[in-house]
Parts: C-alpha cells; structure tokens; sequence
C-alpha cells in the first residue's frame, strides 16, 4: 500500500468511527471490563499515543536513512497522559483531528523514503510498512471501542 492509499484509508476509518464514537455517553467511556482492561477512553487515548508517535516516525524517517527511535511503553503512556480523567468528547475530537493530519502527513510523503529503515532497538522496519501498518492498528482498538457492550 503506498502513503496516499493508507491516508484515504485512514480518513474513511475517521469518517466511519468518529460519529459512533460521539455517540458513546461518558459513563460507557469510563467503564472498565475487567482487571488490567482499558476503559474505552484509554483506548482511545492509546491511538492519540499511537497517532503522536506514528508522526514523529513519518517525519524523522524521511529526514535519515535509518532512524534509531526508542518504541513507547504504551501502559506508562496512557497513565500518564490521563486519559481516564478527560471528558470522553474531547479524546473523540483531538483523536480525529489528530489522524486527520497524519493523513496529510501520509500523503506527503515521499517515494524514494519508504526504503528508510526505523530501528527500535528490538526490531526493524521500512516506512512503507510502518505507513501501512498504522490503519490496521488503529481499525483494531477501534473495533474494540464499539464493541464493547
């Protein structure tokens, strides 16, 4: 999948989630399933975390050839962005407009740095996979926000 397939993927996934979200009332948004389960804001506070690293990635790994960029500790982020504590129309909205621009980021970006190589520190990958890659994990957690009884 090229940049400007993903963008158009992902602004159909915010098209298509972003009213059902709005219309999920806050104390469904609070709700925990279970022990060491996320309540559907620190879901979704988990793809703003998601959409906010995915940037920084898009653009450092078309300023170098290979970008040595630590991963995130996804549970250390989502508490300490406090996720659970905000109002769950404001994740919606932030999370939304957030992806929208990492769509535009998407469809900037250019042929000659999807070859460009991210090192973790555990594992490797190439810009074209992590570009293709970010729509699938955001429709995943969001399949689990609606899902959720």
């Amino acid at each position: 999948m090229n940049p400007l397939q993903a963008a158009q993927q992902l602004l159909a996934l915010v098209s298509e989630y972003e009213p059902g979200l709005l219309s999920i009332p806050e104390t469904a948004a609070d709700r925990t399933p279970g022990p060491e389960k996320w309540s559907r804001k620190q879901i979704l506070g988990h793809l703003i975390d998601s959409a906010a690293n995915n940037h920084q990635r898009f653009i450092r790994m078309q300023q170098t050839a290979e970008l040595n960029f630590p991963g995130y500790q996804q549970d250390d982020w989502v508490r300490l962005n406090g996720y659970a504590a905000r109002p769950w129309k404001d994740l919606v909205v932030l999370w939304a407009a957030y992806n929208r621009h990492v769509a535009h980021v998407m469809e900037g970006i250019a042929p000659e740095a999807l070859g460009h190589i991210w090192d973790n520190g555990t594992s490797r990958y190439d810009l074209a996979r992590v570009v293709a890659d970010y729509a699938a994990h955001l429709r995943h957690h969001l399949e689990q926000i609606v899902g959720e009884a």
